[in-house]
């Protein structure tokens, strides 16, 4: 990355092999340990196998993603059944053995490719379907919901950190666009005037971006990774229609994330704004050891960094 960045993905705190996922297989769900197992990614919290054809294996690589797996274990079966596209609700879960200390799932798999890296064939028609997930989705959450800091607050509560990222890629901010660290911090300011969402708390996903959507064929076939899955603002989840929308497009997410599910005034659109300039900033920062990270930073700030890039406000 062309400013340096020097956050890096965290070490893991437990080694995963091949060998143990294996024994873990075979003592805990033997009718599956026939299938083949490969690995596959993995990201900050978690290593992916895939089991098969049809089945995935989610492991925690470190203590924080342990508790997001539990998260996804507990709710994420409860609201699948109200969501119109397909989320990775566990189908098995495992338990510690043999050396490992965590609880583990087992998911179905999803074909297809990350948003990132492929086009949408239809992105007026993604858009509403996005937009229609969005709305099921945002609907009020129980009291016993997790909670999340880095995901459940005000966004501006945020802004040491966007600052701090800020600074770290203002190489790459000026390169995309003239003075584009300085408009970052200005338009950041504006934004978070706004008023912080008064309503309930709603489920929220917290890590809807173009590395969590699976697109087979150029639709969105299904939404990953719900393991910073908690009870605040929907407009964290909205911050994906300047991920993958141009500006007629995101209206088009914008009304139908209205239908049923939390109202998306100007205050919410502004808020999820934020939060889009919050991310950019952050992947550029974080994006050391990490070229699709990148790629996911600069195609954000690049729209961001567009005249009236919510038409809206």
């Amino acid at each position: 990355m062309s400013n340096g960045g020097a956050n890096r993905i965290p070490p893991a705190e437990v080694e995963i092999t091949d060998a143990l996922v294996a024994a873990l297989l075979t003592s805990q769900h033997p009718d599956l340990a026939h299938l083949d197992l490969r690995a596959v990614a993995h990201g900050w919290d978690n290593v992916i196998y895939r089991l098969g054809g049809e089945l995935s294996i989610r492991l925690p690589r470190r203590a924080a993603g342990a508790v997001l797996v539990e998260h996804e274990q507990r709710w994420l079966p409860g609201l699948a059944p109200r969501l119109p596209l397909p989320i990775p609700t566990p189908l098995r879960v495992g338990v510690p053995e043999f050396g490992y200390p965590w609880r583990w799932s087992v998911t179905p798999w999803f074909d297809g490719d990350v948003a990132a890296d492929v086009e949408l064939a239809d992105p007026t028609r993604e858009a509403g379907r996005l937009g229609r997930f969005m709305s099921a989705l945002h609907q009020a959450a129980p009291a016993d919901a997790p909670a999340n800091p880095a995901r459940d607050g005000f966004v501006g509560d945020r802004g040491d950190r966007f600052e701090s990222a800020r600074a770290q890629a203002s190489e790459t901010l000026d390169e995309l666009a003239p003075s584009g660290t300085e408009r970052a911090g200005g338009r950041w300011a504006e934004l978070v005037t706004t008023d912080a969402f008064d309503g309930p708390p709603m489920w929220v996903a917290g890590d809807v971006h173009a590395a969590n959507l699976i697109v087979d064929r150029g639709e969105i076939r299904a939404v990953i990774d719900f393991g910073d899955l908690c009870a605040g603002d929907p407009a964290v989840d909205l911050a994906v229609a300047w991920m993958l929308f141009e500006q007629s497009d995101r209206g088009v997410f914008r009304d139908a994330a209205s239908r049923g599910g939390a109202r998306v005034d100007r205050s919410m659109w502004r808020r999820a704004e934020a939060w889009a300039w919050y991310f950019a900033v952050m992947y550029l920062a974080n994006s050391a050891d990490d070229p699709r990270l990148e790629r996911m930073g600069r195609s954000l700030a690049s729209v961001l960094l567009r005249p009236s890039s919510d038409g809206i406000d």
